[in-house]
């Protein structure tokens, strides 16, 4: 492999213009694509086979009409209108205010049923039996508790649960002091949240607006209400800005530190324009560009900077910058295909898991791994050849970057790790140490996917959510559904069937309502009606653990409820949903990370023909994960340090984490340990070949550590709760696993073990198949005649 990458980067570097000319022309494509067939990212997360989703099917089927739509995708919103001081919107003067906002709300483009909104479509002469001290929407609240409370009694059931019912269902708090109005787009003109226009999302924004100026809190939520999570720049620049300044101190050159941006931000570029090219034909969702710009840009710097610091090496050891930039691709180009492979193959395993969602964002972020392994080995080269002896030009003063692989050169890492050498125990049982307490919070992790009560305050998700809270109690933010088949029940008993069942939910705890409150039927027959949708209001919030704890037993129910009445029901609705997509990712974790751990177990055996390196090396890289996780559930949902409110950690975290940070794990094993085995292989003692390899590989992988926590904790500015949660994991991550296991643990591990670290059976090294991750079998000299001359370019350039 390294004779062949030795040709890329020599021919890269030599027909440098048909490669910068290529990569140019391919991001005018994709990008052309993008434009053409791009479609709106979803917010939807959802898997097939899940129990919510089967009776989401059943309630399409049964309910065709008007209830079939995905609740996460439906083109709906609630509006909800309250005052700022809890007074009642029932008095003469906050009526009229409402109204004039109903008017507003109505005049939004695009709406379906506009003369619905605020009338709850109740008849004209319903309304004009009103009081007339009344305004409409008033007298549809009251004429419509009436009407359910009546329809109640006559059927000759309880009037006092009738009143209750009546209470739980309506659009006013009990305080009169906060009102929901429900409000939808045409689907024939906007099928679902994500078709919506810049101009409509404006007009709920500009409802709010004539709120404020009225004095009343107003605020919107649900799936038409959605922010569709576009990227701000002000995260990408701020790690852009640090990797810059990394790479500058790193190689001593402005020039040389520009080169790994260029690079990064060409191959981003591509990746995220092929994903929203691809959108029109794939459900992307929202999150899918985020993940792939998130590692984009920190492997395809890393990449480069690999590759460029070998060839700032190179270059010193022969006039042909041609062959030099071979020798820099095909050494720690190596490297990078193989660090670029154990990202590539952990993401595309996630595939494996069986979730949909889950699947296209690993395989856009692959994707984004893969161009950023052919940029580096490709790209780069070619701009070391267009810039030839300027590569390394713009020297900073006072900033020293000097080889760690010239003779008489000692590096800080060198020095570090003849410290830790005097006393390897230290360095092993405090990473250890520190590492596992940092794992304690994982054991109370609790996962959830966003939700209007996840986000931040102050949007109007969150401000939406809250104001229903304190007008209806937190269950308003958690309705669930259940969906009653009567179908193979006789039909004089289907009615006491479904009353059965909003009776046994009543009896659960965390229970304030259920409630029948729709059936397939004629409404003059109600015996016609087969399947029923019952209406069940929690307690508690939709992330909150006695949420779900309630939702197991409605399911745990369903047994005896079917012996009694034959029915059967399923329960369905946006917290049912999120709660087994929840569950679905948690059950996948232990067998991905047992797989994970196994795969990174089998790669490394090859590359360092050993079997205690690789043992270590996985155990480090599970270490390095429970901390992060540990880290992130004790700030993020324990609440600690203060700087969020605590909420469960998003549901796809965890495991796109294990992906994300196998890889990279990898790694820098792979680009210190390297370093280890080449100098032991060729004689060293072990200990020696533990300290040349961090003499050789600490700087580079520290600064590529840097660069990856700051391209990661970029993103912690981002105003979506879940985003800031992403960017701290992966952030922390990068810097448990190189700082303290790769750097510390893993050295001091290996000065303890001494040879035995590197031992091997004799049958098994016979099998194994022999990976040239160095680029050993490469020559130092041009095979070639002199080359070109401005291939052999001799201009002075300091290079530190």
């Amino acid at each position: 492999m390294a004779s062949f990458l030795y040709r890329i980067g020599r021919a890269s570097y030599r027909r440098w213009y048909i490669v910068l000319a290529s990569w140019i022309a391919l991001l005018a494509v994709v990008g052309g694509l993008a434009a053409a067939f791009s479609a709106p990212a979803s917010s939807s997360f959802t898997i097939p086979g899940i129990p919510s989703e089967r009776a989401q099917a059943l309630l399409t089927e049964r309910f065709p009409s008007d209830t079939g739509e995905d609740p996460q995708t439906a083109p709906t919103f609630n509006m909800v209108i309250a005052t700022e001081d809890g007074s009642p919107l029932t008095s003469p003067e906050n009526q009229e205010k409402v109204t004039s906002l109903l008017d507003e709300i109505r005049a939004i483009p695009g709406l379906d049923a506009p003369e619905a909104v605020g009338t709850l479509g109740l008849p004209e002469e319903a309304l004009a039996a009103g009081s007339p001290d009344d305004q409409p929407w008033l007298t549809a609240v009251q004429a419509q508790s009436q009407g359910l409370i009546d329809q109640t009694v006559a059927a000759g059931g309880d009037p006092a649960q009738a009143e209750t019912d009546a209470a739980m269902v309506s659009p006013l708090s009990a305080d009169e002091s906060v009102y929901k109005v429900s409000a939808g787009f045409d689907t024939e003109t906007t099928p679902s949240a994500v078709d919506m226009t810049d101009e409509q999302r404006q007009s709920l924004t500009d409802v709010t607006a004539a709120g404020d100026e009225l004095g009343l809190e107003v605020a919107y939520n649900g799936p038409a209400a959605q922010d569709m999570g576009a990227i701000g720049f002000t995260s990408e620049i701020i790690g852009i800005v640090v990797a810059l300044i990394v790479l500058a101190i790193t190689f001593g050159s402005i020039a040389a530190a520009g080169l790994p941006i260029v690079t990064a931000i060409v191959g981003v570029g591509i990746a995220v324009l092929s994903v929203h090219s691809l959108s029109g034909v794939v459900d992307v969702n929202d999150m899918t560009p985020i993940l792939a710009t998130m590692l984009g840009l920190a492997v395809a710097i890393d990449y480069s900077l690999f590759i460029a610091s070998r060839y700032k090496h190179e270059i010193r050891l022969t006039d042909d910058r041609a062959h030099a930039a071979g020798r820099a691709v095909g050494t720690a180009g190596s490297a990078v295909v193989f660090a670029g492979l154990t990202v590539f193959i952990a993401l595309v395993a996630l595939t494996v898991v069986g979730i949909p969602f889950l699947s296209v964002m690993a395989l856009a972020a692959a994707g984004a791994v893969v161009v950023s392994v052919l940029i580096a080995l490709t790209l780069l080269p070619a701009l070391f050849g267009a810039l030839k002896g300027k590569v390394f030009a713009g020297h900073l003063p006072k900033v020293t970057a000097p080889d760690p692989e010239d003779e008489g050169v000692h590096t800080a890492g060198e020095r570090f790790a003849k410290a830790m050498r005097a006393k390897p125990w230290i360095g092993l049982a405090g990473g250890v140490v520190i590492l596992a307490l940092l794992a304690i919070p994982v054991g109370s992790m609790r996962l959830a996917l966003p939700s209007d009560t996840t986000m931040e305050q102050g949007t109007p998700a969150r401000d939406a959510s809250d104001l229903l809270e304190r007008g209806f109690g937190p269950g308003a933010n958690a309705p669930l559904l259940a969906i009653v088949d009567a179908a193979d029940v006789p039909a004089e008993d289907r009615m006491p069937a479904f009353q059965t069942a909003a009776a046994d939910f009543r009896e659960m705890d965390g229970v304030v309502n259920a409630q029948v409150v729709m059936t397939n039927g004629d409404p003059a027959d109600p015996s016609s009606a087969d399947t029923a949708q019952i209406l069940v209001t929690p307690s508690t919030g939709p992330i909150d653990e006695a949420t779900e704890d309630l939702l197991h037993t409605m399911r745990d129910h369903q047994d005896a409820y079917t012996a009694e009445t034959g029915a059967s029901y399923g329960i369905t609705g946006l917290t049912a949903i999120q709660a087994d997509v929840s569950e679905r990712l948690f059950d996948a974790l232990i067998p991905y990370l047992a797989i994970v751990v196994t795969l990174a177990f089998l790669l490394l055996m090859v590359v360092f023909r050993s079997i205690v390196v690789p043992l270590t090396a996985a155990l480090g890289f599970l270490l390095s994960v429970l901390a992060t996780l540990g880290a992130t559930v004790a700030i993020f949902q324990w609440g600690w340090l203060g700087l969020v409110e605590g909420t469960p950690i998003i549901s796809f975290l965890p495991i796109i984490l294990i992906g994300l940070v196998f890889g990279l794990a990898m790694d820098y094993q792979v680009f210190l340990v390297s370093r280890m085995r080449e100098s032991y292989s060729h004689g060293e003692s072990a200990s020696d070949a533990v300290v040349h390899g961090y003499k050789y590989g600490a700087r580079v992988v520290s600064a590529a550590a840097i660069i990856m926590i700051s391209v990661f904790g970029g993103f912690i500015l981002m105003d979506m709760a879940f985003i800031k949660t992403m960017g701290f994991a992966l952030a922390a991550a990068v810097f448990f696993d190189a700082f303290v296991v790769r750097m510390v643990i893993m050295p001091s591990l290996m000065y303890l073990l001494g040879d035995k670290a590197w031992w091997l059976p004799g049958w098994l090294a016979r099998i194994l198949p022999k990976v040239d991750i160095e680029g050993e079998n490469l020559a130092v000299e041009a095979p070639d005649a002199p080359a070109k001359a401005e291939d052999r370019d001799r201009e002075s350039v300091s290079v530190g």
